[in-house]
Order: C-alpha cells, then sequence, then structure tokens
C-alpha cells in the first residue's frame, strides 16, 4: 500500500506540474479546439508507456544482476525528486505558451505531436526511472510493475484530457494560468520531502 500510494503523488504532482506536454496540449487545445487537444493527451499518455517499458525492462535487470548500483541509482533518483522539487518551488515566472496562429491540425497530427513531445522529452525518463528505483524493491512482482506504468500512463491522459476540455474554452485558461505560482510552490515542498524520505527507505522489505 505505501509503495501505491507513492507512486499515485508523484505522478499526480509530476503531471500537474507545468512542462512541455502542458503547454503543447494547452496550444493545440486552444488553436484547434478540443479533439485535437484530447488526441494530444492520448499522445502524450503513449509515450509515457515508451519510458515504462524500458524503465521496467531496465531497473529488473539491475535488481538481479547488480544490487549495489540499482541502490546508487536509487538514491540518484530519489536526489531527483529534490532537485526538481527545489526547482519547481524557485520557479516564479509563468509558463510562456505559444499561441500564435497556425495551420488546422488533423486528430492523428495531435496525437503524434503529443506522443513525440514525452517520448522524446529526457524529464519524463528521469520521471519514471526516478519513481520507478524508489518504490520497486528485489520482490516487487512484475504484474504491480507494469500496473504502476498503466498508472502513470492513465494519469498523463486524465490530466491532459481535462486540460484540452479547459483550454478549448478561452473563458478558463486565464484562471488556471494564474495559479501556476501557487502551484508550484506546493509541488515543489512535497517533491522534496518525498525524494528525502524515499532516500531514507530501505531498499529491501
Amino acid at each position: 500500500m505505501a509503495e501505491l500510494l507513492a507512486v499515485a503523488l508523484i505522478t499526480v504532482l509530476a503531471v500537474i506540474s507545468p512542462g512541455a506536454d502542458f503547454a503543447m496540449t494547452v496550444r493545440n487545445s486552444y488553436l484547434y479546439g478540443r479533439a485535437p487537444g484530447i488526441f494530444s493527451a492520448v499522445g502524450i499518455s503513449l509515450g509515457v508507456l515508451v519510458h515504462v517499458t524500458y524503465t521496467i525492462l531496465g531497473v529488473g535487470l539491475l535488481i538481479a544482476h547488480s544490487p549495489s548500483a540499482f541502490t546508487v541509482i536509487k538514491l540518484a533518483g530519489a536526489g531527483y525528486l529534490v532537485y526538481i522539487g527545489c526547482r519547481t518551488f524557485a520557479k516564479r515566472t509563468q509558463m510562456d505558451i505559444d499561441l500564435s496562429a497556425g495551420a488546422v491540425i488533423s486528430r492523428m497530427q495531435a496525437l503524434r505531436t503529443g506522443f513525440l513531445t514525452n517520448a522524446l522529452n529526457p524529464k519524463t525518463t528521469l520521471f519514471v526511472l526516478s519513481t520507478f528505483t524508489q518504490v520497486v524493491h528485489p520482490d516487487t512482482a512484475l504484474w504491480r510493475q507494469i500496473g504502476y506504468g498503466l498508472f502513470m500512463s492513465l494519469a498523463h491522459l486524465a490530466w491532459f484530457a481535462l486540460a484540452a476540455l479547459f483550454f478549448s474554452n478561452d473563458r478558463l485558461r486565464a484562471k488556471m494560468l494564474r495559479s501556476q505560482i501557487l502551484l508550484n510552490r506546493v509541488i515543489g515542498t512535497v517533491l522534496v520531502g518525498l525524494g528525502v524520505a524515499l532516500a531514507l527507505t530501505p531498499t529491501t522489505q
């Protein structure tokens, strides 16, 4: 249960923290409408699965063949959570989203854009790796690891689909963007606390 709560909390905080995927979803929803925005969200969630797949394979190999290397990466992952927490908390400027006019895009183009935004995003790589190295242990079943990955993907889909619904309505986008600084401070504080707590948690239970 503790592992599941940790995955859920880290995932939710990482998903709602504004980044390239958020900016892309906002842009597509605002410029092109609700359907392209939602298909962008679907692409983002599929992109997460790319990182989940190679992370599960890599973490499994480390546990089986080099527990000490896994411990080092686990501590590095916890350090990364603290780092991004501090960076997020200190960020005082609002995200600048390019809303310049452009040609209408198809649903498949929107899906592809969302997929590539996350599949090629190094921050998503570090997020997935950091999360898995904190909650996966030698006795963690493969089906549970796959479940964690699917949860991450579905959480991205839910959040960015919601963002698409909001930002396809121009009256709501300004309200949501005005809360960025406060949101960053809350997310940053919790991420730092999680990173410290997880670093002190033994690798084996």
